[in-house]
């Protein structure tokens, strides 16, 4: 499995007692696991699969920021 660089964010849900693991620059790509590390395992399955399906569906996988992002 490839290694993406989109920027994840990681935050513990009380809700789901799970950690999430969210990544913005491509809507509605999330996972979750019992751990950091197993969440963002798990979010780099979710990536691949998602630029998989845009690449299927013809639309645009956007490029990664490599930066942090700002969120409002």
């Amino acid at each position: 499995m490839s290694a993406y660089k989109y920027e994840p964010i990681v935050y513990w849900s009380a809700e789901d007692a799970a950690f999430v693991v969210d990544v913005p620059e491509l809507p509605g790509c999330m996972a979750h696991g019992a751990t950091p590390a197993e969440a963002v395992a798990q979010a780099q399955e979710a990536i691949e699969l998602w630029i998989d399906t845009a690449r299927e569906d013809g639309r645009t996988v956007p490029e990664p920021k490599g930066r942090r992002l700002l969120l409002a």
